[in-house]
């Protein structure tokens, strides 16, 4: 994985048990870097996680993998 839109799909589409309805757009404002996950409700509840648990995962992965790329992460469900 040699981006961090890659890095991002893979690791929300390991996580979900059906990946074929989670939709991530980009967008840059700037220098920062915005991803969109879209999804079905139950969906964007795997993604987020009991307590906010996985989403802050997945932020801490992208930001030990990516340490000089500014993003922000929002979830649309």
């Amino acid at each position: 994985m040699t981006s961090i839109t890659d890095t991002l799909s893979y690791l929300i589409k390991a996580i979900v048990s059906d990946n074929s309805s989670v939709v991530i757009d980009t967008r840059e404002e700037g220098d920062i870097q915005i991803f969109e996950v879209s999804a079905a409700p139950e969906i964007i509840g795997q993604i987020i996680g009991k307590e906010g648990k996985i989403i802050k995962s997945i932020r801490t992965i992208l930001n030990l993998s990516f340490p000089n790329i500014h993003y922000s992460l929002e979830i649309k469900g």
